[in-house]
């Protein structure tokens, strides 16, 4: 198969991996109330490992990116693979919370952030062109985890307890992943040079340390963080808030399918028009669109409202994450990829961290979720200001950064 055609074998392989490990990280809300009543353990003491997992993922992130720099994609992905499977299996035998806590908190969380990073920087070094559709696409696999990975692991926990369910998950991990991570190969621009700089790297002098420190990086990672800070908060809370509503629980929960499912169509539309009209002008707008559509929550208590809103706000946070992606490869070389990507996810990963926490703690301090939806409509719109003020490096700045 050519290049040209196994540029999309990569994409499905990410997306299938990606699908697979969000999935199984993502599976602890289901265990939840399962784990709580057999082991004793609280509900808070549960839900930590997730925290947990988020701050490893952050910690992870920039590290996995920067060793598939080194030696590529494959083998990152594929020890992630490894690690994770053994680690699900692993905590689904776990007699201790603390022992819980750190199996699936820390091990899967850092697991999983070796196949995001790693495979974004690889799909974008494989495609010059339709790259915004390109990652889209590898986003969407991720984004099937609710609707594919969840139902499993609760039909499973019904059938067998939330031990064996785990550690099936595990085995269904290991099965799926391992061959998949085969399948990644390093990007063809990168395998042709022997000095690892890719022919079309518009600042090929750039190093690393200069990349980092650059003011383009951080403005991505600051507004990386505060986007992710926008909607977490929502994404969390949501269904207690409608809940709070008088909605009962069960249809509160179909909230969350109705913004996975808008989610899947928004990665694909949004990376559509990024390839049309630019990564980052696309962006600025979805970024504004999901300030005010974060804060219409407040104004709505009826089902149908919760749908309308989950729809239109899953589909512009859903969208807006893959475009990111698309930016670090206009503005800085290939052979870096996974550590720019890697540093912003490790920013998106901090700011996914914020939601839940201080969602919980402005509902504790005034009975009403209202200030959390403004406080994200507040971050939405510090996201979309930051990256107003991203500014593509110039040409003419590439002999100055080799020369600092």
């Amino acid at each position: 198969m050519d290049n040209h055609s196994y540029r999309w074998v990569i994409v499905a392989a990410g997306g299938l991996l990606g699908c697979v490990a969000i999935g199984a990280m993502f599976s602890l809300p289901v265990f939840l109330r399962p784990m709580a009543e057999e082991t004793g353990w609280s509900i808070t003491g549960i839900s930590t490992a997730m925290t947990f997992g988020f701050l490893a993922m952050a910690v992870a992130s920039m590290a996995w990116g920067n060793l598939s720099d080194r030696f590529g994609p494959r083998p990152v992905v594929l020890t992630g693979s490894v690690v994770l499977a053994a680690s699900l299996a692993l905590a689904s035998r776990a007699q201790a919370l603390v022992e819980f806590q750190l199996l699936f908190g820390v091990l899967v969380g850092a697991a999983t952030a070796a196949v995001f990073a790693p495979m974004m920087a690889a799909v974008m070094g494989w495609f010059d062109t339709q790259r915004g559709l390109a990652v889209s696409l590898v986003s969407a696999g991720m984004g099937m985890a609710p609707m594919t990975m969840a139902p499993l692991a609760a039909w499973l926990e019904t059938g067998y307890g939330w031990r064996a369910a785990m550690l099936i998950v595990a085995g269904v991990a290991a099965a799926l992943m391992i061959p998949a991570s085969l399948l990644i190969r390093r990007p063809p621009a990168l395998e042709a040079t022997q000095s690892g700089i890719a022919a079309d790297d518009a600042m090929p002098q750039m190093t690393v340390a200069q990349a980092v420190r650059s003011p383009q990086f951080i403005t991505l990672m600051l507004a990386n963080f505060f986007c992710c800070a926008t909607h977490s908060g929502p994404i969390f809370h949501t269904v207690s808030y409608a809940v709070t509503c008088g909605i009962p629980m069960i249809a509160a929960v179909s909230i969350y399918s109705v913004e996975g499912l808008a989610g899947m169509f928004g990665r694909i539309g949004f990376g559509l028009a990024g390839d049309r009209f630019g990564a980052q002008r696309v962006l600025v707008l979805g970024l504004l669109a999901q300030a005010f559509g974060v804060l219409a929550y407040v104004f709505v208590s009826q089902l149908g409202g919760f749908y309308a809103v989950a729809a239109v706000v899953g589909f512009i946070y859903a969208g807006t994450m893959p475009l990111y992606a698309v930016i670090i490869r206009e503005n800085f070389p290939l052979r870096m990829m996974g550590t720019i990507i890697g540093g912003t996810a490790m920013a998106g990963s901090l700011g996914m961290s914020t939601g839940p926490l201080l969602g919980g703690l402005i509902y504790d301090r005034f009975d009403s979720y209202a200030l959390m939806y403004i406080g994200s409509w507040g971050m939405g719109l510090a996201a979309m200001l930051i990256l107003l003020a991203f500014r593509p490096f110039p040409a003419r700045q590439a002999p100055q950064m080799a020369a600092a």
